[in-house]
């Protein structure tokens, strides 16, 4: 018996349908995604609230609402490729492997892509491979995708990732000058030289950190 059932079923409807989430299998795959699987213990009884929760190393699990956004944002197909950049806690990845064929989610802090890992199996998710890298650099070997979603915000798109796009894949992506406020940005591969961008608006991320992003002195 799943004694969150009842709580994640609120979350579907007071957090994503009444904010405008339309796309019924993005719904379905955060209705089938155990959320208090990916937080601390100490915090199960606060898994589906309406908010962000720390995982540790100043690190978040993001707002359902965001994820929701964010996998509607991208149209992942049922065979399509994504690349999440960010794993935290591996709870975003598992929304992710619901919808597409395969994730890769990268992860720069050694104990949460082992953390990520742990939870992701935990909720029987075997299409999800975590690596712990600079996800600004993106993942050259498993490239091109059809879709990127980036959990931090970045002070540019990082251009190595635009490049990993498919022709007609999509990246969505937190971007602004402070670290803590940035927009959600929507980018479109055109063609191999063009990249069309849409602004969703004003959000707030824990900074990307990494070679194409923030630096730890920054």
């Amino acid at each position: 018996m799943d004694q969150f059932a009842s709580a994640r079923a609120e979350m579907i409807e007071q957090q994503l349908r009444i904010r405008g989430i339309r796309d019924e299998r993005v719904l379905a795959a955060m209705a089938n995604v155990p959320r208090h699987l990916f937080v601390p213990e100490d915090q199960k009884s606060q898994a589906y609230r309406d908010g962000p929760l720390s995982i540790g190393q100043g690190q978040t699990i993001s707002q359902p609402y965001v994820v929701a956004l964010t996998c509607e944002l991208l149209e992942i197909a049922k065979n399509g490729k994504v690349l999440e950049v960010g794993a935290g806690s591996g709870y975003a990845a598992a929304v992710l492997a619901q919808l597409a064929q395969k994730v890769i989610a990268l992860e720069r802090l050694p104990d949460l892509a082992r953390l990520a890992r742990k939870n992701l199996a935990k909720a029987g998710c075997s299409n999800v491979e975590v690596l712990c890298t600079d996800g600004t650099l993106g993942c050259p070997s498993e490239a091109p995708f059809d879709a990127i979603a980036v959990a931090a915000g970045a002070p540019t798109v990082p251009d190595s990732l635009k490049k990993q796009l498919k022709v007609g894949g999509r990246l969505v992506i937190p971007v602004g000058r402070s670290r803590r406020q940035q927009d959600l940005i929507r980018v479109q591969r055109l063609s191999e030289t063009e990249w069309k961008t849409d602004n969703l608006g004003a959000v707030a991320y824990v900074p990307l950190v990494g070679a194409e992003g923030w630096s730890t002195g920054d």
